[in-house]
């Protein structure tokens, strides 16, 4: 069994406890389209209380795919991940081309996410996942009584042009994670999301995320990572609403990819402007936890380049296979302006 993850979840959540604190490095070339930081999403992480419902939830009901199941403990991996007594399960699901990593600390036990979470709070993150036809997608989600975060589907309208036609679904995995289904009309997504197919779930599109300011978090997943705006929109009225089941939303999207899929979407809520921001003491144990993992081709040049762009909090590790083999991982850590997890591997 391939054993991968763990050697880059365990220098996760060490960003946590400090922030970087290096002596002065060389200016390292900025990112730019010929030359990003970031390659590729290679997966998008979450915290689990329950690794066995959890498994069974998103193979049985979503179609996931299991492809590694690791287990972690030591010495080491209480340094690097800042929690004492740490032993956790790490287990790596794909559908389609894309992937998704859950991750259950059988030790310590974190925080529940929020009972009162809303769409437009900070630490919301979700994936979205394709299919090929959201109705019998929605009534299968019902068959298996998931807790709705969107009233239903809804179909966004002809009158905004950038989204007309996307239907659209919110709702709750069984640690109260967030996720959408998703179905683009014939003239939008991916080309790959229209090839006929007898399969309901497809992939993965996008994680998406809530900042406080586009032009802000533009300057890191941009800027400083090189990913490039493939689409934009202001989407508001009942559907939008509806769809993220927030009074009076009113959103500006902004839609980032790497050279390969899937994407980033940014997410800042025009109105209403109360969403509640990521907790200063949020652990990776929290079930609140998210971390986007993306590959890049050197993690040294990426912690100067990132160092330079004034990232206030950065972490370095480089440790061994868990199973003792002479192999080595590096991984880069860092949060967005509004306190997201990004992890840069180097593959």
């Amino acid at each position: 069994m391939k054993r991968t993850r763990p050697t880059t979840h365990a220098v996760l959540t060490l960003l946590v406890l400090a922030a970087f604190d290096a002596p002065t490095v060389a200016a390292a070339p900025r990112s730019s389209p010929d030359r990003p930081l970031a390659i590729a999403v290679d997966a998008v992480g979450m915290t689990v209380s329950e690794m066995d419902r959890s498994v069974d939830f998103y193979s049985r009901v979503l179609s996931f795919e299991k492809v590694s199941d690791v287990e972690v403990w030591g010495d080491e991996y209480e340094r690097l991940e800042g929690l004492f007594g740490l032993r956790m399960r790490v287990v790596r699901m794909r559908l389609g081309d894309e992937s998704i990593e859950l991750t259950e600390y059988l030790a310590p036990r974190g925080r529940p996410v929020p009972a009162d979470s809303r769409s437009n709070d900070r630490w919301f993150q979700h994936v979205a996942i394709i299919v090929s036809d959201i109705d019998r997608a929605y009534q299968l989600l019902r068959q298996n009584h998931v807790q709705h975060a969107s009233t239903g589907p809804q179909r966004l309208p002809d009158w905004n042009k950038n989204a007309a036609g996307i239907s659209a679904f919110y709702f709750k995995d069984p640690d109260g994670h967030t996720l959408e289904i998703l179905q683009f009309p014939p003239d939008k997504g991916d080309p790959k999301w229209h090839v006929r197919t007898n399969k309901l779930f497809l992939g993965i599109d996008h994680t998406a995320i809530v900042i406080g300011d586009t032009d802000a978090s533009l300057k890191f997943y941009r800027d400083a990572l090189g990913m490039r705006i493939v689409g934009t929109s202001e989407n508001y009225g009942t559907e939008q609403e509806h769809l993220n089941n927030v009074f009076g939303a009113r959103l500006r999207i902004t839609s980032l990819r790497a050279v390969r899929a899937p994407g980033v979407e940014l997410l800042e809520y025009l109105a209403p402007r109360d969403g509640r921001p990521i907790p200063a003491d949020e652990r990776a144990d929290d079930l609140a936890h998210w971390q986007t993992e993306m590959v890049t081709s050197d993690t040294n040049t990426a912690e100067q380049q990132l160092h330079r762009e004034n990232v206030s909090q950065v972490s370095f590790g480089v440790i061994s296979m868990p199973d003792g083999r002479l192999s080595f991982h590096k991984g880069l850590l860092v949060r967005d302006p509004d306190g997201h997890v990004v992890e840069l591997v180097e593959r």
